[in-house]
């Protein structure tokens, strides 16, 4: 029997607290996705939506396989693969955000869902995945990379050049941009200006990217937003931390971020290659919200000693990092066990006070690394491009329960 979607409305989801880290023993019923890579998980009621760059999903047991075109959502108490949802999306999907009343938006590189022109951004319905038809922006020019969604508003960021120059903010009902936010990253370290992840609260945006201005204020890869009047602005917080360049081929560094749920500091994930640990390459960095200065500096930092970080979730007990690491705590580290170092292959759990790493070891198939976290109120939902999770076979999605 296959799981029906809740339809109940969910205005804004509400930061998740743990008090007390995931266990270590993966669940067993989530479904397994066969092939390529998950990017972005959403919870929408009971409903899980995952999306990313894939073409079949099997259910835990390994019993049925679905086709699916880069998206599919279950149950998220039996894991059921929800048979009725299985929308046509024409190109991978990076991001997603929960809707109301049974829906969710979904933000990829794509020119079209369901053979209708939807280009980058879309609205569907979890009941039969069709489209959503009052919901129309007019996203142009790129991709959209990632979305936060707060009451009535929707955050977009991506590398699209319109309706604004990779950052804005829609009408999270039609789709419209808010002409009150202006705020423009600009001067790429890249031939293009992309915003790779934001995260929100109820008064400030926080985003990171290959920009280095933010309405023209100097804020290298990293600014925040304040969000607390109707017409945003750049706070009055800038650091220098991303400033210096590590490896050539990584112009742009910074990737994931979260913000703890009570949003009082966040923390920023990078790639870069090797590199003098004075640097933040290959670094997970917390950084206070609501500091008012020019000279911000991270609040600990965590060094892999080589390795790319691509998530990040704080959930107050933790602050989850993921990526294709084989150490944490090892600023010496070339390629290497570097002093102090110790092995968290895949996966790692921060202390949120101190940035060291925490006994909390799982282990995960490496490859290219995890793409995705979703912190829940009785676990942590886990995404990725490998098929080993807690030493046990979930193909590229998983779920570690609180104990």
């Amino acid at each position: 029997m296959f799981a029906r979607v809740t339809l109940a409305a969910v205005i804004t989801m509400a930061p998740v607290t743990h008090t007390r880290v995931v266990s270590a023993n993966p669940a067993d019923t989530t479904p397994h996705v066969l092939d390529g890579i998950v990017n972005t998980i959403a919870l929408v009621g009971g409903t899980v939506v995952v999306g990313g760059s894939f073409s079949e999903v099997a259910d835990a047991r390994r019993t049925t396989t679905f086709p699916r075109s880069n998206l599919f959502a279950f149950d998220l108490a039996t894991g059921a693969v929800l048979a009725d949802f299985a929308p046509d999306v024409a190109g991978p999907v990076h991001a997603l955000a929960a809707g109301a009343d049974g829906t969710v938006y979904v933000g990829g590189d794509f020119p079209s869902v369901n053979r209708t022109r939807a280009r980058a951004l879309t609205r569907l319905s979890l009941s039969d995945g069709s489209t959503v038809r009052d919901f129309a922006p007019r996203v142009s020019g790129g991709a959209v990379t990632t979305l936060a969604r707060r009451g009535a508003h929707l955050y977009t960021g991506g590398d699209f050049t319109s309706p604004r120059t990779a950052l804005a903010r829609l009408d999270a009902t039609t789709g419209a941009a808010d002409p009150r936010f202006t705020v423009e990253p600009g001067l790429p370290r890249t031939p293009k200006v992309k915003v790779h992840a934001l995260a929100a609260s109820a008064d400030r945006l926080v985003v990171d990217g290959s920009f280095t201005t933010l309405d023209g204020e100097p804020r290298p890869q990293l600014g925040v937003i304040d969000i607390s009047t109707a017409t945003p602005r750049v706070a009055n917080w800038r650091t220098a931390a991303y400033e210096p360049r590590c490896q050539d081929v990584f112009p742009s560094y910074v990737r994931g971020l979260d913000l703890s749920p009570g949003g009082d500091y966040f923390v920023v994930v990078t790639t870069g290659g090797n590199g003098d640990p004075r640097r933040l390459c290959d670094s997970a960095a917390r950084f206070e919200t609501h500091t008012r200065s020019q000279r911000v500096r991270p609040t600990w930092v965590n060094h892999t000693g080589g390795d790319s970080l691509y998530s990040v979730a704080a959930t107050g007990a933790a602050v989850y990092v993921g990526g294709h690491q084989r150490w944490m705590n090892n600023p010496r580290g070339r390629d290497s066990a570097g002093p102090g170092a110790v092995p968290r292959e895949g996966i790692a759990a921060l202390d949120p006070r101190t940035g060291k790493a925490l006994a909390w070891n799982p282990g995960r198939e490496r490859g290219i690394g995890v793409k995705a976290f979703l912190a829940y109120s009785r676990g942590l939902l886990v995404g990725s491009d490998t098929t080993r999770l807690g030493r046990e076979y979930h193909a590229r999605i998983g779920m570690f329960p609180l104990p």
